[in-house]
């Protein structure tokens, strides 16, 4: 299994993983996939002590995680960390002309990863971002997600982290379901969608 005992996991990304934590809680976790895998793995394996932080903060994009990673993730020197950005750095393009390259979205991704490798040593876990069709817009998203969605598996690779192909899972849940039972908006999980994160996630870490 990936976690040992006393590893510190760290969640980080946007409002997927920060999913309504209470910010003057360093503890609090929110109610998303990274609530869900700490108790879940906390039930499947109670003889280890792993603790878990949530620091995803709704809105962020790449380049904002690059401005907090001193604070909100070296500083907490943990084990593992876990990544899931890039959605924001879409969306901002079509809800307010903030359009941000495939080649700086790679450039800030590349120093958060690089940074953590070189002063943490940490395992990383990368999860791709994602889009369901629907509402209808989220369609002409792909444009502007897809070539990120490559840069993220292209960079797990470079970096040797483990991979979550997370738009990939949830399209394909998205078959056997409509979108809507997985999120609310084809970006933001339901409960369901939320569980299916949790999922997959403790699949990768073979907590399950």
């Amino acid at each position: 299994m990936l976690l040992k005992d006393n590893d510190i996991v760290l969640f980080q990304g946007d409002s997927v993983t920060d999913a309504g934590r209470n910010r003057e809680n360093p503890d609090d976790l929110g109610y998303g996939y990274p609530n869900i895998i700490a108790s879940l793995f906390a039930a499947l394996h109670p003889e280890l002590n792993v603790k878990f932080l949530n620091r995803g903060v709704s809105g962020n994009r790449v380049r904002d995680l690059k401005n907090r990673w001193t604070t909100d993730c070296l500083d907490l020197k943990p084990t593992v960390v876990s990544i899931l950005i890039g959605i924001n750095d879409t969306w901002r393009n079509y809800d307010s002309h903030d359009y941000t390259s495939p080649e700086k979205f790679e450039e800030d991704y590349r120093y958060i990863l690089t940074r953590t490798k070189e002063e943490l040593n940490a395992k990383i876990i990368m999860m791709e971002p994602f889009v369901l069709p629907e509402p209808e817009d989220r369609k002409d998203w792909r444009v502007d997600l897809d070539p990120k969605i490559h840069v993220v598996r292209k960079l797990a690779y470079e970096f040797g982290a483990y991979f979550i192909p997370l738009d990939g899972i949830m399209a394909q849940f998205s078959i056997i379901k409509d979108p809507l039972f997985w999120t609310v908006d084809g970006v933001h999980p339901t409960n369901a969608g939320h569980a299916l994160i949790a999922k997959e996630w403790l699949k990768l870490v073979k907590a399950l």
